[in-house]
């Protein structure tokens, strides 16, 4: 019934700000157009040092970023000139395409007030006929978001198709996100119809097949079976899968069918051919060197 289980590894996107990375790893590269999942928070930290967790203008091509929000709140700018605060309920969907810079800010004081800032960030890699589609950036609204509840069950469609509900929230391929909320001893399955499906475990513990699974595992799931998950405590999981799009190079910040894209891609943010976003260009995260690195070793980290 599980192909693979995933524990969340520790990584870095600023000075200051920790994140648990499940995707990419070394056994699954992908699971659906899905090639990227942090989760960040609670983050507990003073004031004082809130410029430590602020992520400087980067950039991305071939991808989709999708930022969702438990608690808290964060500022995004980007290379089109877009200003957008994201709070919780809300999505912010960012296609890089050919090739966009963002920052991403954490500006409120009361946005890390006991530890109320926690998200997850995914990114959709994109079909080849879209991978240089024009940059485009949305905020999706909680009204435009589908809910639905039944005893010991709340869910919300970020995006996709998934259970009979869908949105509006534009996609490039097959795919379902939710975020799912289980009472104690609630019993959940997952949406059909997807070649690749998985559940990650943000908060609480769940059962299936007899074993238990707690907070910081994703579970991936074997085609065509129909599992049972049931909440050993209040938990919250986020689904997400999709149909596979076939290999994709990863490198940085940079998402490609094709390798020398991803070195092109380099070339263009080193030479400044990558705008930054007009209203936070002071500063940016350089191209990492790895010089230093043989031939076959993992990508420098990557930033949300």
């Amino acid at each position: 019934m599980l192909d693979l289980v995933i524990d969340a590894r520790p990584a870095a996107i600023s000075a200051g700000f920790n994140v648990r990375r499940i995707l990419p790893y070394r056994l699954r590269r992908m699971l659906g157009p899905f090639i990227f999942m942090d989760h960040a928070g609670p983050v507990n930290a003073p004031p004082t040092e809130m410029h430590n967790l602020d992520v400087l203008p980067h950039p991305h091509i071939g991808l989709s970023t999708v930022s969702y929000l438990f608690g808290g709140q964060v500022t995004h700018r980007d290379s089109l000139g877009v200003e957008q605060i994201i709070r919780p309920g809300e999505v912010n969907w960012m296609t890089a395409g050919s090739g966009i810079a963002h920052s991403e800010r954490f500006e409120d004081p009361a946005a890390l007030a006991g530890g109320a800032l926690e998200m997850v960030q995914t990114w959709v890699a994109l079909p080849e006929a879209a991978e240089e589609t024009a940059p485009a950036f949305t905020n999706y609204q909680p009204q435009e978001l589908p809910i639905f509840t039944e005893p010991g069950v709340w869910m919300r469609l970020i995006a996709g198709d998934a259970f009979g509900l869908k949105n509006d929230v534009k996609t490039h391929s097959p795919l379902f996100y939710l975020h799912v909320v289980l009472q104690p001893g609630a019993r959940f399955g997952l949406p059909r119809g997807y070649p690749e499906r998985g559940a990650y475990v943000a908060k609480g513990s769940v059962e299936v097949g007899g074993r238990r699974y707690t907070a910081g595992q994703l579970l991936v799931f074997t085609a065509g079976q129909d599992p049972v998950l049931v909440a050993q405590e209040a938990s919250t999981l986020m689904l997400l899968g999709g149909e596979p799009l076939g290999e994709r190079f990863i490198w940085w910040n940079f998402v490609s069918s094709r390798r020398e894209r991803i070195e092109q891609a380099k070339a263009d943010w080193k030479a400044g051919r990558i705008a930054l976003p007009p209203n936070d260009n002071a500063e940016f995260v350089p191209l990492p060197e790895d010089k230093s690195r043989p031939a076959g070793s993992p990508p420098p980290q990557a930033l949300s």
